[in-house]
């Protein structure tokens, strides 16, 4: 791997004209793919072979006039009011010319008035959430604006918007910047390391835009491809460019220090790179369309990083020449032995007090993880909307005139063989349902024409993300499961959450157990060890676990959410454990290969374990640090967002990033590895055997290096 590798980059530099003009082309054919068949985004959470989503499917067949989006109009007269029915009615009648609207329902025919000041203007789209556009949109919020002496919010399926990128993801990559510069002590290696990975997230994200018009992208997809594509660009050239750095410093010709470069570190950065690909990808097993999606998205982002940082850094780098060095450096000042770096004295500490600090860590990071023993997972709802948006002014407002419950209204449908089947099982629901602890109330039934389908709509007595009605969804079903003569089973928007979080949880051990079993399996190879990746994997857990306890202490439980921007806590989005696993399962295996490798580098080459666990410390401790700033800071900035799904991801993986970087990479890890000695290295014959070598260290550049010497020698003397 590491021959291929440093081929690659000699020929990368040499050759640098040519690579970037082939990446500047591969460039403009993406964004023109991109501006030419990129297609809309969606915020709906299919979830196959659930009952919600299959009764959702029925109502759609056989009412399709109900399978439209869904707007919500509420209206309350001011304190001490009530509510002018003719007023009321004109609302009414200005949502129905709303473009796309088929049916605007008055609230004083329906009974949907509360306390004389309340009332729900019930409106239904002829088209799915996903279709509706902008100018829609915009007229409905209109709806009600003239209308003097009433407050109208406007909420409902219809004011889904998807998230949108905006300037607060720069806040991280401005970070970035100044964390490289100070790191390299170079604008010039700084700002190429920055292009280089900006160029392959572009490079990305207009594939991935592209391929949207044939794919059902949810709006998190392309914004969560960013966050990683942007974070592990920057780290991967990073590693690079500063190996690089450091054959330059010893005195090793440019070309020849681009090709060791990408043979040691690209190395690393090519399992690395693996690692991240094969959780994100491993996403797909879960059997959750809009999650595979979204992780292979992610999955493609990285590869294509990997992709640039093996070729088109290379390439930058003989264009930049000595200017990636600092100018002290290129002015010949720092030609002499320099000051023994942090690395080599905190190595020293770590591995002299490894006792103590193991215990203190892993005490440490166990009271951490307490917290998430009460984690509960839902899909986000209108009441975590950002304060004062439109989606939330009308959650808050519903809440207030007719009880949280309103908020999250579930759906039974019945469905028969005739009519007279289907309205007797109907009667017989209704009375089971109206019954079931935890319902408020249920509507009479509304059928399609020909009675073989009726819908009613059923309102739980608390709001769609609280247990209370998880727990009455639960009796509910099993209470309608003996119904005769037809069948009954709850949709909506709540009880499809609750079904994606229990498919989610149901899913939880497989994936972890095929994610960290593969890349077991691929540290094996790296390391030739058994003991390094079951303690990469142990160390994972341990960052998990701290990274979910500190999770829902702040956005489930409340602790500290105001610096966050949370301002209601609640249960954490039901995908984002299994989706953090698998995102920071492969980050945190970034710094595993990054500092291990070197340790098993110098160890190959003659190092006692001791010493290469230090220099592995001492070498890399500045550069992991950086990177881990970086990664903190890009999925930071994405913490300023108002979308509670990109908030929490982006908190969870800058806290996780910090955890797994500071702690258990640069701390746990050197000291486990001082313990087990020459034991680390150990591996079983028959294993070693069959094991294929990978040559992470670049033992074979030695070779390659001598006849590269001996070419230059031959050329020189026919000259």
């Amino acid at each position: 791997m590491a021959s291929l590798l440093y081929r690659l980059g000699r020929y990368s530099f040499r050759r640098r004209g040519r690579v970037l003009a082939v990446w500047l082309l591969a460039l403009a054919l993406l964004g023109g793919a991109a501006a030419a068949f990129m297609g809309p985004t969606s915020d709906d959470f299919t979830m196959p072979d659930t009952e919600s989503q299959q009764a959702l499917d029925s109502v759609r067949r056989q009412l399709p006039q109900a399978g439209g989006t869904t707007g919500t109009i509420v209206i309350a007269a001011p304190e001490g009011r009530k509510l002018d029915r003719a007023a009321v009615g004109a609302i009414v009648q200005e949502a129905g010319r709303v473009p796309g609207v088929i049916a605007a329902v008055d609230p004083f025919q329906v009974g949907a008035v509360s306390r004389d000041r309340y009332a729900l203007v019930q409106v239904q789209f002829d088209t799915a959430v996903s279709e509706i556009t902008d100018a829609q949109r915009a007229a409905y919020q209109k709806v009600g604006a003239s209308a003097h002496g009433l407050r109208v919010e406007h909420g409902g399926e219809v004011m889904t918007a998807g998230a949108e990128i905006g300037s607060t993801e720069a806040l991280g990559v401005l970070v970035a910047a100044v964390v490289l510069v100070v790191t390299f002590g170079s604008l010039v290696a700084a700002g190429m390391t920055l292009l280089n990975a900006l160029a392959g997230v572009a490079a990305g994200m207009s594939g991935l835009f592209a391929l949207s018009g044939v794919l059902d992208l949810t709006s998190t997809a392309p914004i969560l491809a960013l966050m990683l594509g942007l974070a592990v660009g920057i780290d991967y050239s990073l590693f690079i460019t500063s190996r690089y750095r450091q054959y330059l410093a010893e005195g090793i010709e440019e070309q020849e220090a681009a090709g060791r470069a990408t043979g040691t570190a690209g190395s690393a950065v090519v399992f690395a790179g693996a690692t991240v690909v094969i959780a994100l990808a491993g996403l797909a097993v879960v059997g959750i369309p809009f999650l595979t999606v979204m992780g292979l998205a992610a999955a493609g982002t990285v590869t294509l990083a990997v992709l640039v940082a093996l070729t088109l850094l290379p390439a930058m780098l003989g264009f930049a020449g000595p200017r990636v060095m600092p100018r002290a450096h290129r002015r010949g000042r720092a030609a002499g032995p320099g000051r023994e770096g942090f690395g080599y004295r905190w190595g020293r500490i770590v591995t002299r007090l490894r006792v103590p600090i193991l215990a203190a860590g892993v005490v440490g990071l166990a009271a951490l993880a307490l917290p998430a023993q009460d984690m509960r997972l839902a899909l986000p709802d209108a009441g975590t909307a950002a304060s004062g948006s439109a989606a939330r002014e009308a959650y808050d407002l519903i809440s207030e005139g007719f009880g949280p419950g309103f908020n999250g209204r579930l759906v039974a449908v019945v469905s028969g063989d005739d009519a007279a089947s289907t309205g007797a099982a109907a009667k017989q629901a209704a009375l089971l349902i109206q019954g079931t602890e935890g319902v408020l109330g249920v509507s009479p039934p509304q059928a399609n024409r020909q009675g073989t389908t009726a819908l009613m709509t059923v309102i739980p007595k608390a709001g769609p993300t609280d247990a209370t009605t998880e727990r009455a969804v639960r009796l509910i079903r099993e209470r309608v499961s003996g119904v005769e003569g037809a069948t009954v089973a709850l949709t909506g928007a709540t009880a499809i959450g609750i079904d994606v979080s229990a498919k989610l949880a149901e899913a939880m051990p497989v994936y972890l157990l095929l994610v960290v079993g593969l890349s077991i399996l691929l540290l094996m190879l790296v390391f030739r060890s058994l003991l390094v990746p079951l303690k990469a994997a142990l160390g994972f857990l341990l960052t998990v676990g701290a990274t979910f306890g500190i999770t829902v202490a702040i956005f489930q439980q409340g602790h500290l959410a105001d610096l966050v921007g949370v301002d209601v806590p609640g249960p954490l989005v039901s995908f984002l454990p299994i989706l953090l696993i698998g995102i920071l399962f492969g980050l945190a295996m970034d710094y595993e290969v990054f500092l291990v490798s070197r340790m098993r580098e110098d160890f190959v080459h003659g190092d006692s374990p001791g010493q290469a666990t230090v220099n592995g410390l001492g070498h890399n401790a500045r550069v992991v640090t950086a990177a881990a700033l970086i990664m903190v800071a890009v999925f930071g900035g994405f913490v300023f967002m108002d979308d509670p799904i990109i908030k929490s991801i982006g908190f969870a993986l800058a806290v996780g990033v910090f955890i797994d970087a500071f702690l258990v990479r640069l701390t746990l890890v050197p000291a486990v590895m001082s313990l087990l000695g020459r034991a680390a290295w150990w591996l079983p014959r028959a294993v070693d055997r069959v094991l294929p070598n990978l040559d992470i260290e670049g033992e074979g550049l030695h070779g390659h290096s001598a006849d590269r010497h001996r070419d230059d020698s031959r050329q020189a003397a026919r000259i």
